[in-house]
């Protein structure tokens, strides 16, 4: 029994605690519980991630002050070696403390509960299929290169419908006849029921699901079926890449491009980046799958770094649908927001009693209020953004806040009573659907008409085909196989191509070409009418003409021509604050600060002649601040600072250096984001 505990805490601490151990313990180690102990003033609950006998020589302090734990927390361990290991990576990666790190890897709870009911079923649809020599191609290259020319990073790529999950499956099943483990991430968990549905399938009581849905008991639970063994293959959202798996023998991340991926609170992590490190360190293969990659790993395909494994054919008795455009500059403009063109082919998919997908990337009713007398635009009180109309609670809201006023009904600024709203969101759509087919059974899937927990059930209602038009935002284009489907509309299809992001064009091209996918997967008379003012090129034109390659290498060039990812690193510092005065001149001065921490970094490298880390430091760029896109989001100010350069390690010196050794004002919180995916 070990006489003191070095312990981390869920707090912004660059450092972890020694305590003295109690000395009635019974186990033999307490790394890997949670423990309660004195902190201040107060209690708090802390991770012990190592024990010693003695105390090391650079205490520091009187060893007298020196505490003693409370209680211990868990029966049984919670987290393993490894997981402290992936932690104490994760920490420095993404410049934030041990502490918070574990906190976001394991569960909260303190008790087991039982599972009452999961909420996915043994589908038949994933019972186990005869390969395609595509795919027996695919998974023997795969388990070859891994097993006998050490490349452990490869991708399944090809369209929807091509047969990639099968590919995952056979992979994994490969796994565990080899005794080892296997993690299987996919997206937001409600919205990818089917890739769920297949493992549960294919694997039955060998699975454990992590999904938001459990509660922390229930979540310590799966978690430890999953230290047992009792669970050999684990499938989550992004935070099952933490899942304590022994003998982890392979990990898959299934429609790699995905945003959520990325976690948007500390620690700001990407699963994908923590996937090819838990790969690296243990030598198992990371198995990545996408119709539409991101530009980073086609990048890394296409220098070799990445093998590719492509699938071409679609294998449900269906083909890749006819996609065309229609021009919107060319339609009436009392049309509405659906085409004469595509309102003929929605009645000729209903008279067939085939379904159709309307697709538009906005709730709500209208997009903004503006007063045609004086210009004013309603925005959010506490954010900088227009505020959306929804018509049946006839109030303006913020989808950022949820703040709301009721709707106006003149110009609070003049007056005036010339007032209108423009733009339309999936509300307006469903009204104007209604209208235009109203013997349709149509039903809208967002978060303002439907909970999230209600989804699934949504989903699978229009599945069995109960719906005739499903009219939803960007939930309707993941992962979803329709066998009734005929026709998919995308509506306004240039929207996000005006946001003042990097990767805007990056995310229009998979969007569109993602819920593009959802038709003719199950027959060979799918079509796909998209809306645009972008007929002649440019991403949306690129999508629906299926120009990937185009799109792809295109957008690496103007990505070297700007020096943005993947040409270079990034690491994005908010400074938010609900004074306006106070998140600027603390962002002012904290440039400076910066530049002087900049200029000692590479002096440090000049006198130690590293001159690799020099250059790099060098290069390095500081840029702002500047205002954010969304310069104020839930009554909180932002300006923001991008560090730029070739190196990612200068980038994070940096970063720590300028979080953990200096004091800032306590009036403003600052967000670090390593590798951010976008910079609103």
């Amino acid at each position: 029994m070990a006489k003191y505990l070095e312990i981390a805490l869920n707090r912004p601490l660059p450092q972890t605690f020694i305590y003295q151990n109690l000395e009635e313990k019974e186990n033999d180690s307490l790394v890997g519980f949670r423990v309660d102990i004195p902190f201040g003033n107060s209690s708090a609950k802390g991770f012990v991630v190592s024990e010693m006998d003695e105390l090391p020589h650079n205490l520091g302090f009187d060893s007298s002050k020196i505490r003693k734990i409370k209680k211990v927390v868990d029966k049984r361990t919670v987290f393993t070696k490894e997981t402290i290991s992936l932690a104490r990576w994760i920490s420095h990666f993404y410049v934030c403390s041990l502490g918070e790190t574990l906190s976001a890897m394991i569960p909260s709870g303190r008790r087991e509960s039982g599972l009452d009911s999961m909420p996915f079923e043994i589908d038949a649809d994933f019972q186990k299929k005869t390969l395609s020599e595509e795919q027996k191609k695919a998974v023997n290259e795969i388990i070859e290169k891994s097993q006998n020319e050490g490349k452990l990073f490869h991708y399944v790529y090809g369209a929807t419908g091509t047969g990639k999950t099968e590919v995952f499956l056979s992979v994994a099943e490969r796994i565990l006849e080899a005794e080892k483990g296997v993690i299987y991430l996919v997206p937001e968990i409600s919205l990818t029921r089917q890739a769920v549905s297949a493992v549960l399938a294919r694997f039955g009581n060998q699975v454990a699901v992590l999904h938001s849905a459990l509660t922390p008991s229930q979540r310590l639970k799966e978690w430890n079926r999953i230290l047992s063994k009792e669970a050999r293959i684990v499938v989550g959202a992004r935070s099952a890449i933490f899942a304590p798996v022994p003998d982890l023998g392979l990990i898959i991340i299934d429609e790699e491009h995905d945003g959520s991926y990325k976690s948007g609170e500390t620690p700001r992590y990407h699963a994908r980046q923590c996937a090819m490190h838990r790969s690296l360190e243990k030598k198992i293969p990371l198995l990545l799958g996408s119709a539409t990659p991101s530009v980073e790993a086609w990048k890394l395909m296409k220098e070799g770094k990445i093998s590719s494994h492509i699938l071409t054919k679609r294998l449900a008795g269906g083909a890749m649908p006819d996609v065309r455009t229609v021009d919107l500059s060319l339609v009436p403009q009392d049309s509405g927001a659906i085409s004469p063109e595509l309102k003929k082919e929605i009645d000729d998919a209903l008279k067939e009693k085939r379904q159709t997908i309307l697709f538009l990337n906005r709730r709500g009713f209208s997009h903004y209020f503006r007063c045609a007398s004086c210009g004013f635009e309603m925005k959010c009180k506490n954010c900088s953004v227009s505020l959306t109309l929804h018509k049946k609670e006839k109030r303006l809201r913020c989808h950022y806040c949820g703040w709301s006023v009721p709707q106006l009904q003149k110009c609070p600024e003049c007056g005036s009573l010339d007032i209108g709203y423009s733009g339309f969101g999936t509300e307006f759509v469903e009204n104007e659907t209604r209208a235009k087919f109203p013997n349709a059974r149509i039903l809208r899937l967002d978060t303002d008409s439907v909970s999230t927990r209600k989804i699934p059930e949504k989903i699978d209602e229009f599945k069995k085909g109960e719906w005739d038009i499903l009219l939803g935002t960007q939930m309707v284009a993941k992962g979803l196989n329709f066998p009734k489907l005929k026709l998919v509309g995308v509506l306004q299809a240039d929207i996000g191509l005006h946001l003042p992001d990097f990767r805007s064009s990056e995310r229009t091209f998979s969007l569109i070409t993602q819920v593009a996918g959802r038709a003719g997967r199950f027959f060979p008379d799918g079509k796909v009418l998209v809306q645009t003012y972008q007929t002649n090129g440019g991403p949306v034109f690129m999508a629906v003409c299926g120009n990937t390659t185009q799109f792809y290498e295109e957008e690496l060039q103007i990505r070297k021509a700007t020096n943005f990812p993947p040409y270079s690193r990034l690491v994005r510092l908010v400074f938010r604050s609900r004074s306006e005065k106070a998140s600027v001149d603390f962002s002012e001065s904290a440039a400076v600060l910066l530049h002087s921490i900049l200029d000692e970094i590479a002096k440090k490298f000049s006198e130690e002649k590293n001159d690799s880390l020099k250059k790099a430091a060098l290069w390095t760029e500081i840029l702002g601040p500047s205002e954010c896109p969304l310069s104020k989001v839930n009554d909180n100010y932002r300006q923001q600072i991008l560090l730029r350069g070739p190196s990612i390690s200068i980038l994070q010196l940096l970063s720590s250096r300028f979080l953990f050794c200096y004091t800032h004002s306590p009036q403003c919180y600052i967000e670090c984001d390593v590798d951010p995916t976008d910079l609103l």
